[in-house]
């Protein structure tokens, strides 16, 4: 395990806390979108099934059981205990357009034909568009709090520190994985206008805002 493999994991873990702690302090879920959330926790759920079966280290196990824990969280948290502050109005990206075609690029490209193999190439596929119900609702409603916006940094900040873990990983280890690598690029690539928005005017302490859908 190479540093940029520790950095990515602690960036990814640093979004969830964010996101947590930002739900309840304020005791509000407005901005979030439920929908995305309920992506993420499908992702960690049928990626980590091999959790009981399969050992790998203290490390990989215990952050398998904290993702899970924060997904599930985060999605009873917006849907349960603070509904009523929940923005359903704005959080209506269509699922089946992307369950859909994922489900079905998860039996047409994996690595082999067996229940557990399709469902985590299930989930690294769905990771890499899991973001876009929350880019679609920010462009909804044009503007996102500063918090939200931190929360998308750290993650989008995770996956090009996987970006290159994997580069690191090959020049070492020779090894490449063709799923992984090419879903963390795509992943990756609806975050460039996003990290550029942050850095310009998040950073600079001015609101991010982006412009509203046609």
């Amino acid at each position: 395990m190479n540093v940029f493999r520790i950095l990515g994991d602690l960036s990814h873990l640093l979004a969830m806390i964010l996101l947590l702690g930002k739900i309840w302090r304020s005791k509000c879920c407005t901005g979030i979108s439920g929908k995305s959330q309920i992506l993420f926790a499908l992702v960690f759920t049928t990626r980590y099934l091999d959790l009981f079966t399969n050992f790998i280290s203290i490390y990989n196990t215990v952050m398998k059981v904290v993702f899970l824990l924060c997904a599930y969280v985060t999605v009873y948290m917006i849907y349960g205990k603070f509904r009523k502050t929940f923005d359903s109005e704005n959080d209506t990206f269509r699922l089946e357009f992307l369950l859909v075609p994922v489900v079905g690029l998860s039996f047409l490209e994996n690595y082999s034909f067996t229940p557990l193999e399709i469902l985590w190439t299930f989930s690294i596929y769905l990771e890499s568009v899991a973001i876009l119900p929350q880019l679609f609702m920010i462009s909804k409603t044009g503007e996102a709090e500063t918090i939200t916006t931190h929360y998308l940094f750290f993650l989008g900040l995770y996956r090009a520190l996987y970006l290159a873990n994997w580069i690191r990983r090959y020049q070492t280890e020779n090894f490449y994985d063709q799923i992984a690598v090419v879903s963390g690029v795509v992943q990756t690539i609806f975050y460039c206008d996003f990290f550029y928005l942050y850095v310009t005017k998040v950073l600079k302490g001015k609101k991010l805002s982006l412009p509203m859908p046609i």
